[in-house]
């Protein structure tokens, strides 16, 4: 017997997963299937984690139409969802004439798009606001509505709050084949077959061959890769998002404090040919040398204490692809999804289920939705008494795992009980391993507490899944 859904989301990113959780709403029975072990596994766990102001969208675009939308909307998702956001304003700065002019095209490209809280500045005036910037910057585009926070965390929370509100996660299952029927589709997602009335496609780099197996072919998706160091909390200090002037390529390569009090340099922009592409290059590094020291000499580069890189979903199209497939009606794509995706995740959920009503689904409010998802209680935020109370309920909050981050064995635990399979899980859950050591005190631990909560042997433990095995076999027996 195939179950059926209402709603079939396919694909875990950020995009896929707000979708779920504003269709939470309504009384749907709604599915989203996911290739990798977890969500967050793509574009959504490695990008810049910058809420863009939206002045770089070419006006009349959904890219700017979505992006000043979200921006607007991140402020309640994020106090919600317990998501950390932290609109410090962002500078797009310049070092001579023909930069000046760009800026002044971003800052009328800004206004026709509705941003607020924009205006040019001198070089002098950018300093104040940044006292590390180059000397020779000139001038600069501040937009106070730009803002960070965690890509990976917000990803999570949609996930977290969809579930709580009914909608089940298939996770290990990618979308094999897809037929469809008189009411709906039948898609066969790993070991698993599920019928759908809708199908919603946010599979991000492969949005493109999800579309193909309908026979859809009226886009590609272009995988661009982007490399980033990750410094060390010592070298932080950043009170501004600081982007150069931008190229065809993209934003540029920018220097960014995190919400966790960290700053990095990046992204690169190259287009490659493999989608699954995420290796860290040499030529990356020294790209990110040159051009992070163009807008910030006295950046401490000797502290870094990770590289990594991501890759993007660049259209076709030149914009994003919100719309129902020209093949199959019941079909939505939301594909595409670059550069301000994250940003526009909220707008992009409220235009799919506004597409889903014109395709003649019945969206009846869910009298039972919770728009609240609260987060684990991170030891590190506690006050002295809010920890001697933690610990009077639930002694592993005295139990310190990861000594770079202050994360307990109670937070890897609930982590764990909250859907995290693997290392990485735990990390995006609770930040252990994402110190200085990079897991290399902690890593033995919380695979210790993978293996006694999920009841399964370490050699079965994976750093991301897939056959990212931790351990190959024991060196020998137990007696």
């Amino acid at each position: 017997m195939v179950e059926r859904w209402d709603v079939v989301i396919i694909g875990g990113g950020v995009t896929g997963c707000a979708i779920a959780r504003e269709l939470s709403r309504y009384r749907l029975k709604i599915a989203l299937v996911e290739a990798a072990e977890d969500v967050a596994m793509g574009a959504s766990r490695a990008n810049s984690a910058i809420v863009h102001a939206g002045y770089d969208a070419e006006p009349g675009t959904l890219m700017a139409e979505l992006n000043v939308k979200g921006n607007a909307m991140y402020d309640e998702w994020c106090g919600q969802l317990h998501v950390p956001l932290q609109r410090i304003g962002s500078l797009v700065i310049g070092f001579n004439e023909e930069d000046k002019l760009e800026i002044e095209k971003l800052y009328q490209r800004g206004l026709k798009n509705g941003v607020p809280d924009m205006r040019i500045i001198s070089g002098d005036e950018a300093r104040a606001m940044e006292p590390r910037l180059n000397e020779k910057v000139i001038c600069a585009l501040h937009a106070g509505t730009g803002a960070i926070t965690c890509p990976y965390e917000m990803t999570i929370a949609c996930a977290e709050n969809a579930r709580q509100n009914g909608v089940q996660f298939i996770m290990n299952a990618p979308v094999r084949a897809i037929k469809p029927e008189a009411d709906g589709f039948l898609i066969r997602a790993g070991e698993s077959d599920l019928r759908a009335r809708y199908v919603i496609n946010a599979a991000g780099v492969y949005a493109d061959d999800v579309s193909r197996l309908i026979g859809d072919h009226s886009y590609s998706v272009f995988p661009r890769k982007g490399e980033y160091m990750l410094l060390d909390k010592s070298a932080g200090g950043f009170k501004k998002v600081i982007f150069q002037t931008p190229s065809k390529l993209g934003k540029g390569v920018l220097v960014s404090p995190t919400v966790d009090g960290n700053a990095f340099a990046g992204p690169t922009a190259v287009d490659i040919q493999d989608k699954a592409d995420n290796q860290v290059t040499d030529e990356g590094i020294a790209q990110l040398t040159g051009l992070s020291r163009k807008s910030v000499p006295s950046i401490n580069l000797r502290a870094v204490i990770t590289s990594f890189a991501g890759v993007r979903a660049q259209p076709s199209t030149g914009d994003f692809i919100i719309r129902p497939s020209e093949k199959h009606a019941h079909f939505i794509h939301a594909a595409g999804i670059c550069s301000p995706g994250l940003t526009s995740a909220p707008a992009i959920a409220q235009r799919v289920a506004d597409l889903l009503a014109g395709q003649g689904l019945e969206l009846p409010e869910n009298p039972e939705f919770d728009p609240v998802r609260l987060p684990i209680p991170a030891f590190r935020h506690m006050s002295n008494e809010e920890r001697i109370q933690a610990i009077k309920a639930n002694p592993a909050y005295g139990r310190i795992i990861c000594r770079c981050e202050t994360i307990t064995e109670a937070e890897i635990v609930e982590a764990i009980h909250r859907g995290a399979r693997s290392l990485d899980g735990v990390k995006r859950r609770t930040r252990a391993g994402m110190g200085r050591c990079q897991g290399g005190f902690c890593g033995p631990r919380v695979m210790e507490l993978l293996s006694r909560e999920l009841k399964v042997p370490m050699e079965r433990l994976t750093k991301f899944g897939g056959g990212s095995n931790l351990l190959v076999g024991k060196l020998k027996e137990d007696k």
